[in-house]
């Protein structure tokens, strides 16, 4: 009789950690999320995720790592290093298809959760300079982030298409660095990928003058936006001082994304939290690139496949899940 109760005990346990595998790992799951370089957009939204989501998912404990930003980030996810990241939907897409390396290696450990923001690329000179456009800068000291980051990723991709890229001369600096050493003089224009205003670029402009190149122009002339799927943005005039004027330039979606590794429900409770009213509030009150964020424009400009709790979590909200983003 004592045997046959002790096997039942363990046959019920075995079937309940059968039936329910994402409830009990999500019971004790910790796991980092890749932020990016300091004085940046994804540094504010991982910590804001790593403050918000215990507070609604006891169980689940991300906490935020800084990294070199979008490709660092999608590097370290598909090695296991990190369990959620920000990156730039075209980043993403390149790394999925095996489009972003000479070598073809394709990333399809990475897995989209949702859509966060716009990221604006700003190239940034002197008001008073006498470059004009991308070409102005061959020869130039050029801050373009940090290795590794969708900056400095953006901008290689820009400058190869134009044929300048082994003319400029590129500086990896983060965003509050490369701001600094603009102030100083050592470097005569910086570029980011970010909502507007950049928090660099304001501090940049407060102690000298700025003006932003019209790069869009040379994008559309160029059929850059035909190789690549940025979109065609204006930076409206007085963003950076009342007397700059209006710029063309290009942009990317910011995407959230994991590790095909995470736990179903594990991804499902991040999402539900980050998108409810609440976690919504936070993320808006972190940086106001993220006060676009909604349940309505979730999957915008996503251009990977969901994880599967990403899919789930989506699809209660009433949200229709396009065919090339379904969970493989």
């Amino acid at each position: 009789m004592r045997l046959l109760a002790v096997v039942a005990v363990i046959y019920a346990a075995a079937i309940g950690l059968l039936a329910a595998p994402d409830d009990v790992e999500a019971a004790r799951y910790k796991g980092k999320i890749g932020g990016g370089p300091t004085g940046g957009t994804y540094t504010a939204f991982a910590n804001a995720v790593a403050a918000f989501v215990p507070e609604v998912e006891s169980n689940i404990r991300l906490s935020a790592v800084g990294s070199g930003g979008s490709w660092d980030n999608i590097r370290r996810i598909d090695d296991g290093e990190l369990a959620f990241g920000l990156c730039n939907a075209i980043d993403a897409q390149l790394a999925w298809e095996g489009r972003s390396t000479e070598e073809g290696a394709k990333y399809q450990r990475l897995r989209a959760v949702g859509y966060l923001g716009t990221a604006v690329v700003q190239l940034a000179v002197r008001a008073n300079s006498a470059i004009t456009s991308a070409a102005g800068l061959a020869g130039k000291r050029i801050a373009i982030g940090n290795a590794g980051s969708g900056a400095a990723t953006s901008a290689e991709r820009f400058f190869r298409h134009l044929d300048l890229w082994g003319q400029v001369k590129p500086v990896y600096l983060g965003y509050s660095a490369a701001a600094g050493a603009f102030e100083d003089g050592t470097i005569e224009a910086f570029w980011v990928i970010v909502g507007y205003p950049s928090r660099a670029v304001v501090s940049a402009s407060i102690k000298t003058k700025i003006r932003l190149l019209d790069i869009g122009i040379q994008a559309a002339e160029s059929n850059f936006y035909a190789r690549y799927a940025y979109v065609p943005t204006e930076v409206p005039a007085g963003t950076y001082g009342a007397a700059m004027p209006a710029c063309t330039t290009f942009s990317d979606a910011e995407i959230l994304v994991c590790s095909a590794r995470v736990p179903t429900d594990v991804v499902f409770r991040v999402a539900r939290a980050l998108w409810s009213e609440q976690g919504l509030a936070a993320l808006a009150a972190s940086h106001k690139m993220y006060r676009k964020m909604s349940v309505d424009n979730g999957l915008g400009d996503v251009t990977i496949p969901l994880h599967p709790g990403a899919a789930k979590f989506w699809t209660q909200q009433g949200t229709v899940i396009p065919e090339n983003l379904t969970p493989p």
